[in-house]
């Protein structure tokens, strides 16, 4: 447990104010931006106090009536484990607490009252009774908490209600901008006041609510705030486990808007540090690499807060830092593989920020690492035994009979299991050509196209949730679900968009756990499943179960229902008892939800265990990397089967031409065709093209998508190569011609459009 830290009030007196930094004095006006020594007595108050182990502010530091400052310590981030000093363990004079805490004053102004003085102030110029507000009101903590608390002395220690008016708040911010210079810097002088106090005893609520006030400042957007803008983060991330809590769930409640901006702000922060546009305005790097991992963490409770809302604030992608996919990560990476969540900061550690591209690259190049590593044992093996070295040693090389797809494939990939991290090579037996890479993307097609029909058996598709699922019956022959685990491990390190139907769930029982266990015998994929999870493969079940939970008669009697499940299997009909005797055991009003949880694990882990566990084991086997715990389930799914997320113009951008060029009358009527069509057409198209509707993790840029002459009448529909992304169009002679026969080439093309 970290100490929490009430505040001490030391007013500002009007001769103080004139002796802050230039920073304050400047930061505001439109003028030239501030030299960088403008941010020197900020900083070197902080560092000359750590140099020099004293806790009293000599007459040249920062703030003259600022007495026995502390700094918190650095921010060390751990995710996996945390050590804890026990309060037990603290001196006495350490856990005392304050006789009483202190009295917050009342203070009565309102949003409305505040607004009418906002637009006084606006027509008449005389902006006094506004300053004075400002002035006030961020002069400390326990005036934060007298302008904005609901009730100035309600405890308000719940995770429920912060406490705060928020629209008093937010109204308070968005006037602000458009206040006077000396009013928004007299805001943030309050503030570095509040920020360099000493702290003793432990936080209150009153404190965080301070806190939770000070960083939704619309203030921090510039530059020239980010010292201050620093240390509030510093403080905030440095706050003890407990206390992050309650600050996640308030952060909860903001509106998306406002959550958003907080969100944007912390990213743009980050990203300001790393590359700086102007290195001169900012402190060097050496003298704040505190800075990122701070303002990391705290963007991290806003992550924590998002994911615990249903449905989340925002997307999962809007917290990526797509800066960072500029970065070389594997240092970065190999760092969090020797250190842990230590007290070495790692973006690593927080795997939230990171886009599915860098995590997508530290996979892969984790995967070559481990390949070049066998390759060159297998290399010197060779030396050592004086034979003579094939360079196919190499790769992955699968030969494969078209008429035997499946068990040829099967054959090679369990003769090759220590092969399988290698680059892929496939060779149709019987047919001349060498893989630049088309035929390694016809064996995925034309491999997951058989699999997943239906009259294979090995998968059944729900039509309600146009999805595949694992058919329960077909367990006799388990390894051909681990080719399926596999292939789709292949296609993550060759960089195939497999076009598979899987609902979300599969994706989070992929990575229950993260890491393949030592033990074989290790239970996998069985997550924690919902009525959410069941509702995106059998809706109709999961809706009738809801209804169960929300049923206001008497259930045992009404429903009739016992803790038993029945399957048809193959025309045959079997019961599963979801609990020992659960033949006998009613469903009642009382135990109504333990029956609809037992039913859906059932379902979704019990009843496919050993199919699932052969295709858990298949996809670890090519992707086993730590890096696997850096994803989110949604991510494992963009990284198989691509994103779902359309951009033609981006499409337009890149593609390659071959016949025509970007000028030719076709060409220019194929996009203005295809820009035009509704979103359900340009996936048809994307699929007639590629074999797939989605798109690669690297965007359109790596479909290699190319348009090609062909020589033939106009009367023909345009066909596809789906191996190379390409689509050949006749010379038609009108944007009208070409867009009715592009629709019904499309339209009703089947399968992946192999030829």
């Amino acid at each position: 447990m970290r100490l929490k830290m009430s505040e001490n009030n030391y007013p500002l007196e009007d001769r103080d104010r004139d002796r802050l930094p230039p920073i304050l004095t400047h930061s505001l006006d439109r003028g030239p931006k501030l030299p960088f020594s403008s941010y020197g007595s900020f900083i070197s108050t902080l560092n000359h106090k750590r140099e020099s182990g004293s806790h009293s502010l000599s007459t040249q530091l920062l703030l003259p009536a600022v007495r026995q400052v502390r700094e918190l310590p650095p921010i060390c981030p751990d995710v996996r484990q945390k050590q804890r000093i026990s309060i037990d363990v603290l001196p006495p004079e350490v856990k005392a607490r304050f006789a009483s805490d202190p009295i917050i004053p009342i203070r009565t102004k309102t949003a409305k009252e505040f607004q009418e003085d906002i637009e006084k102030a606006t027509i008449s110029g005389d902006w006094k009774q506004v300053h004075d507000f400002y002035l006030t009101t961020f002069d400390s903590f326990l005036e934060l908490n007298a302008a904005f608390k609901k009730e100035a002395n309600a405890p308000y220690n719940t995770i429920e209600d912060s406490g705060i008016n928020t629209k008093f708040v937010n109204a308070v911010y968005d006037a602000l901008l458009h206040t006077p210079p000396d009013t928004q810097k007299s805001v943030l002088k309050g503030i570095i006041n509040s920020l360099l106090r000493e702290w003793k005893g432990p936080r209150t609520k009153d404190d965080l609510r301070a806190y939770f006030i000070l960083v939704q400042n619309p203030q921090y957007t510039s530059t020239a705030t980010y010292v201050i803008y620093a240390h509030l983060l510093r403080q905030i991330a440095a706050l003890a486990e407990a206390d992050h809590h309650f600050l996640m769930h308030w952060f909860k409640k903001l509106s998306q808007k406002r959550f958003k901006q907080l969100v944007e702000r912390l990213q743009f922060f980050i990203t300001t540090r790393l590359f700086p546009a102007k290195p001169e305005e900012l402190p060097p790097m050496a003298k704040c690499s505190w800075w990122i991992p701070s303002a990391t963490k705290v963007l991290s409770l806003l992550n924590a807060a998002n994911s615990i809302s249903s449905p989340p604030i925002i997307p999962f992608s809007d917290f990526y830092n797509l800066t960072l996919d500029h970065i070389d990560f594997m240092e970065d990476y190999q760092t969090w593989q020797a250190h842990g969540n230590s007290n070495r900061f790692t973006f690593c550690q927080f795997p939230f920020i990171l886009s599915t591209v860098v995590k997508k690259a530290v996979i892969q190049r984790d995967s070559e690492q481990q390949m070049i590593s066998m390759a060159r044992q297998t290399l010197v093996d060779k030396v050592s035994r004086r034979q003579r070295v094939d360079m196919s040693l190499l790769f992955l090389n699968i030969k494969v009979r078209r008429l035997q797809l499946v068990s040829d494939s099967l054959d090679e990939l369990s003769r090759k299991r220590a092969d399988l991290k290698k680059k892929l090579k496939v060779t149709f037996v019987g047919e001349a050509g060498l893989d630049m890479g088309g035929l390694t993307k016809e064996w995925f097609l034309l491999l997951i196209r058989q699999i997943f029909h239906t009259d294979y058996g090995m998968f059944t598709y729900v039509k309600d949730s146009q999805c595949h699922w694992f058919s329960s019956w077909k367990c006799d022959n388990c390894s051909e679900f681990r080719l399926v685990g596999a292939l789709m491990g292949l296609a993550v390190y060759n960089s195939i968009t497999l076009d598979i139907r899987f609902p979300p769930c599969v994706y989070k029982k992929l990575l229950t756990p993260p890491i393949m266990p030592c033990d074989p015998d290790a239970p996998v994929g069985m997550a924690t499943l919902t009525l959410d999870d069941l509702q995106q493969i059998m809706p109709d079940l999961a809706h009738g179960l809801g209804e169960l939970l929300s049923y206001e008669g008497n259930v045992e009697e009404d429903f009739y229902t016992t803790f038993q499940v029945f399957q048809e299997e193959l025309g045959i009909v079997k019961s599963y008892n979801l609990k020992p005797g659960g033949d006998k055991i009613p469903v009642t009003n009382q135990n109504r939800k333990e029956y609809v949880q037992l039913y859906i694990d059932f379902l979704l882990n019990k009843s496919i265990y050993r199919q699932f566990a052969a295709f858990y084991h298949g996809f670890h086997s090519v992707c086993a990397s730590n890096a696997l715990m850096l994803l989110r389930p949604e991510e494992v799914e963009i990284l198989v089967c691509g994103s779902p997320n359309l951009d033609m113009s981006s499409l337009q951008r890149v593609a390659q031409y071959e016949g025509y060029s970007k000028t030719d009358p076709t060409v220019r009527a194929f996009w203005d065709v295809v820009l035009a069509f509704p979103l359900e057409l340009q996936k048809r198209l994307l699929h007639f093209t590629t074999g797939s509707d989605r798109v690669p993790v690297g965007g359109m840029a790596d479909l290699n998508f190319k348009i090609s002459k062909i020589d033939v009448s106009t009367d023909w529909l345009p066909v596809s190569h789906t191996c190379f992304n390409q689509i050949c169009l006749p010379p038609y002679k009108s944007k009208k011609e070409l867009r009715q026969k592009l629709t019904i080439a499309i339209s009703n093309a089947e399968g992946f459009g192999l030829e």
